[in-house]
């Protein structure tokens, strides 16, 4: 049996994205329905918004799904008390130290997960006593690791040092993809840009069709002096370009960003000025399509290609 099909009690090895603006409940839902497990994306969700996401997701489906908490955003104890409130098992965290929340979840009888993007992470996570990691390869759309490690060398590193079970992140939409990742010692796969451009994702549909009509050299990886993200290029990028070559300070940098910048681009759809957060792989995703013939085609080519190729577990 597979260690993260275990885990979480799901179909397939393979986690949907938590991802900012795009992962509502539709979204979560049918990926749970599809034999994934699907995750909810607090990061853009106040409190009690994020309370109705979870609501509307256990109507939605009777199968596991869970909530991935990025832990640099306020309200963080709200959040988490809603959590456990409404009952969710699993929690992906992000974007802060493992130790701060794992053993409280844990406690409350919550699965936990957390993101890294090194070794080094990698082993505090596992020294904090999360269930699993999910290790993010820099070519992940979003918010990133500041080395640049890419998945294919970050997965094997990783697999070298730490016991718990591995979920490998960043560069995968295919099930060729998740074959590699998987043979290079994950025992699961995350995916996020792949899902973007789903018909269940809450991005705005200008964005989706963004991401379809993207090619390769399209997303770099920028604002590192405040959390390194890889964003589609589009004139916001170009300001913030323009903008390195006076030597910003990092209020310089943070003025530019504003507030809510992301959300204009990714959820209202504005491709000028938005904050546009997607993976390198958009390049190979050439349409939009529901939550479950993605999944149908990931593991038709994974399993197609396994059984062509190599003899895994």
């Amino acid at each position: 049996m597979n260690r993260i099909t275990n885990l979480f009690n799901i179909k397939y090895p393979i986690i949907q994205a938590g991802m900012v603006w795009n992962s509502g409940w539709r979204l979560a839902s049918a990926a749970s329905n599809s034999g994934v497990l699907g995750l909810i994306g607090a990061g853009s969700m106040y409190p009690e918004v994020l309370r109705e996401h979870i609501q509307k997701c256990k109507k939605a489906t009777d199968k596991p799904f869970g909530v991935n908490v990025p832990m640099l955003y306020p309200n963080i104890q709200e959040i988490m008390d809603i959590i456990i409130e409404e009952g969710v098992k699993i929690v992906f965290t992000s974007a802060g130290n493992p130790k701060t929340w794992t053993s409280w979840l844990q406690e409350r009888g919550v699965t936990v997960v957390h993101v890294v993007s090194s070794v080094k992470f990698a082993l505090k996570a596992q020294e904090a006593g999360v269930d699993a990691i999910v290790a993010e390869g820099f070519e992940a759309g979003g918010h990133n690791g500041r080395d640049e490690t890419t998945t294919l060398t970050l997965i094997p590193m990783v697999k070298e040092q730490v016991e718990i079970p591995l979920i490998a992140a960043g560069g995968i939409a295919t099930g060729k993809a998740m074959l590699a990742t998987m043979i290079l010692g994950a025992d699961g796969v995350q995916i996020g840009s792949r899902f973007v451009a789903s018909e269940e994702s809450s991005a705005h549909q200008s964005f989706k069709n963004a991401v379809v009509e993207a090619k390769e050299g399209d997303t770099q990886l920028t604002l590192k002096e405040l959390a390194p993200v890889r964003l589609l290029k589009n004139n916001f990028f170009n300001q913030v370009q323009d903008l390195y070559k006076s030597s910003p300070t990092v209020q310089d940098l943070k003025i530019l960003l504003g507030r809510a910048r992301a959300k204009k681009g990714m959820f209202e759809g504005d491709l000028i000025e938005g904050e546009l957060e997607i993976g390198q792989i958009s390049g190979l995703i050439h349409d939009i399509k529901p939550v479950s013939e993605i999944v149908k085609a990931i593991i038709e080519e994974f399993d197609h290609a396994k059984n062509q190729n190599l003899n895994i577990n």
